[in-house]
């Protein structure tokens, strides 16, 4: 028997307006803060909005998880409908937000919080996954077992322009950042158990080196699920974000390629020009390595 099941995610899915609409699945703002003033990620407010921000006054905005009653008042609606949620966040590590909505899910029957251990599109693969199988009528406990069962297979990672971004959020120092851009070093920020960190540095202009990073997380193909790739950027040429999709086709055959805008968080954190390649492999990832 089909389960009345429906998908919802925080805004750091940084899935597209078409993708959300073509899975029904439902979106739950996160807050930024500009100044004094509070904005609806995705709503009100745009990464573009963000750039030209810090250019203006130096400063990093922030950024709010929803609280246990905002998720509550999220959650209930659906939940008077009649139906079961699945409903995904981005890293406790990174967010108070799996915190707060799992609180909240526990108030309701049949309410799953997934901590994605993700951020962006690694979280977007996952929500994608969801809604297939809510699709094939799979019940939300039956869908949430099967998410976190595939959560460690995620592969996230973004090469990054600039260190400026990542220096105001306070996650570079200012000589490693003096040092990176004299050498013109482009850093890949991967996820690592829920956490950022930097893994392989590339030297030369961020056009040049997207390439050479894209080899590099593609090295291994047989390993890699070829159901769906995200190329994810948070704002680059038009050129450069072909240049992206051109290399994963030269590399692999994915089914399906999909290119996305990252939202306001991952743009807060890392900046304009940062791009990456987002996909799941078939066996666990070895986090530590």
């Amino acid at each position: 028997m089909a389960h009345k099941v429906i998908i919802t995610s925080d805004s750091t899915c940084d899935l597209s307006k078409e993708l959300l609409e073509n899975y029904g699945i439902v979106i739950n703002p996160l807050t930024i803060i500009l100044g004094a003033q509070d904005y609806r990620d995705g709503v009100d407010v745009t990464p573009d909005d963000i750039y030209d921000f810090v250019a203006k006054t130096g400063q990093l905005p922030k950024t709010a998880a929803a609280n246990i009653t905002e998720y509550e008042d999220f959650f209930r609606p659906y939940v008077e409908q009649g139906y079961q949620i699945v409903h995904f966040t981005i890293s406790s590590q990174m967010s108070g937000s799996f915190h707060n909505s799992e609180l909240a899910a526990a108030t309701f029957p049949e309410v799953y919080a997934v901590d994605s251990q993700n951020l962006s599109t690694g979280i977007g693969l996952l929500v994608l996954r969801a809604a297939e199988l809510a699709r094939e009528g799979l019940s939300a406990k039956e869908i949430y077992e099967q998410i976190c069962a595939l959560r460690d297979k995620v592969d996230v990672s973004f090469v990054v322009d600039t260190l400026e971004y990542l220096h105001k959020g306070g996650r570079c120092s200012s000589v490693a950042k003096l040092g990176a851009n004299l050498l013109q070093l482009k850093p890949c920020i991967e996820v690592k158990k829920g956490a950022m960190g930097v893994g392989k540095k590339y030297r030369g202009k961020i056009a040049d080196v997207v390439p050479a990073y894209i080899a590099q997380r593609l090295h291994d193909p047989d390993d890699i699920d070829t159901h769906r790739v995200f190329v994810t950027h948070s704002g680059c040429p038009k050129e450069m974000e072909d240049k992206a999709v051109a290399k994963v086709k030269e590399l692999m055959h994915f089914d399906e390629i999909l290119v996305t805008r990252a939202g306001c968080s991952v743009s807060t954190h890392c900046g304009p020009n940062t791009l990456g390649v987002l996909f799941i492999r078939k066996s666990p990832i070895c986090k530590d390595s």
